[in-house]
């Protein structure tokens, strides 16, 4: 008995150095309109596996076409898509200008392995190099695991979002502050920002009902690589 389970135990170890390997081996890239034919559908069918509902390709087309640099992607030898974070960046209501963690997801095979972690910093210092006061997010109030992670960050609770979600939960929304001061920075309220703000520039066929919608529900792993959800949802 002690000879079989020493091989198991053997099996085992040599193909968790297999997938330590080929994660080593992933390089993280920027999306551009170059990349688009390539890798718009690996990242629909990529995120699409963990949504709720299903994102249109307008939602996609919203934020890559306008923020493609903050999308990061993580390829492997063969430049097949293994995880990818979608982002934005704008003046939040006039005020501070506010990178947003929209969609985040990586292949199931490569879960707990550090990848989304990595996703997340590489997100944030791409936002930080582009002038960014803050950083934010909503994830569901009983996801412990994602709340954890983001605040290792230093990401801090700032609002709790009662009944945020289409299946009725509630969220907490994250915010890192990247300089002194923002959090007391004044902002307008939506009614006194004019027609134009209830509806994002180049958003096309979406308006702010649609965006409320399109909820998604994607898998993260913390840095010490428990697999959990974490729920996004687009402002």
């Amino acid at each position: 008995m002690s000879g079989a389970s020493s091989d198991t135990d053997a099996s085992a170890s040599n193909e968790a150095k297999r997938a330590d390997a080929a994660t080593d081996s992933l390089r993280y890239v920027s999306y551009g309109e170059e990349k688009e034919s390539a890798y718009l559908p690996a990242i629909r069918q990529l995120i699409s596996k963990d949504l709720s509902e299903p994102y249109s390709i307008y939602v996609y087309r919203y934020f890559l076409y306008q923020w493609g640099p903050l999308t990061v992607m993580a390829l492997d030898e063969n430049d097949n898509l293994i995880g990818v974070i979608v982002c934005k960046l704008e003046p939040h209501r006039g005020g501070p200008m506010r990178g947003y963690i929209a969609m985040l997801a990586t292949k199931e095979e490569y879960r707990g392995r550090g990848i989304a972690s990595k996703l997340v910093r590489m997100a944030v210092e791409k936002m930080i190099e582009n002038d960014a006061d803050e950083i934010a997010l909503e994830t569901e109030v009983d996801n412990i695991p994602s709340l954890r992670i983001y605040e290792k960050l230093g990401f801090l609770r700032t609002k709790r979002l009662h009944r945020y979600y289409l299946n009725g939960n509630t969220a907490f929304r994250l915010v890192l502050y990247l300089k002194p001061g923002i959090p007391y920075k004044p902002t307008y309220p939506p009614e006194y920002m004019g027609e134009d703000a209830a509806q994002p520039s180049g958003a096309g066929l979406m308006d702010e009902d649609l965006l409320a919608r399109q909820a998604a529900q994607m898998q993260i792993e913390d840095v010490e690589g428990e697999k959990h959800s974490i729920t996004c949802k687009v402002p």
